[in-house]
């Protein structure tokens, strides 16, 4: 018994310096609402290159979105917004040919994508959430 109790308190001195703990990963996410509104300025880039107002917000996206405090909806927001843009124009193409409506259906939706990532980085600047009222939701 008494190596029992010998082994017994031993154990109840216990180094707590000796021991690891495991490394938990706690998220903290900055708020940086300049690369919110960065992120929505560069759908600009298309009027420029063409496709890269596509290309940076998705980058900026997928590096992003769990560092910066409400990218994830931004990015998603922007995203949605072009490709919703990019099926809206193939959609007028043939009603240029048919009606002719598709011209002013093109013109609407080059207004809409000046207007909106503008609107909308002012709102970013502001803590406000994305709206763009001709969004698909395809990426939730």
């Amino acid at each position: 018994m008494d190596e029992f109790s010998d082994a017994f308190e031993c154990n109840k001195q216990i180094d707590l310096s000796s021991y690891t703990y495991i490394n938990q990963t706690i998220n903290i996410m900055k708020e940086d609402r300049n690369l919110l509104v960065a992120a929505h300025l560069s759908q600009l880039l298309d009027l420029f290159t063409g496709i890269g107002g596509f290309i940076v917000p998705l980058v900026l996206w997928l590096t992003q979105r769990d560092k910066i405090y409400a990218m994830d909806a931004h990015g998603k927001a922007i995203l949605n917004f072009q490709i919703s843009l990019f099926i809206y124009c193939l959609i007028c193409i043939p009603l240029i040919l048919f009606f002719g409506l598709g011209l002013l259906g093109i013109l609407v939706l080059g207004l809409f994508s000046l207007l909106f990532p503008i609107v909308n980085a002012v709102r970013a600047s502001q803590g406000e959430p994305p709206y763009y009222p001709i969004n698909l939701p395809i990426i939730s």
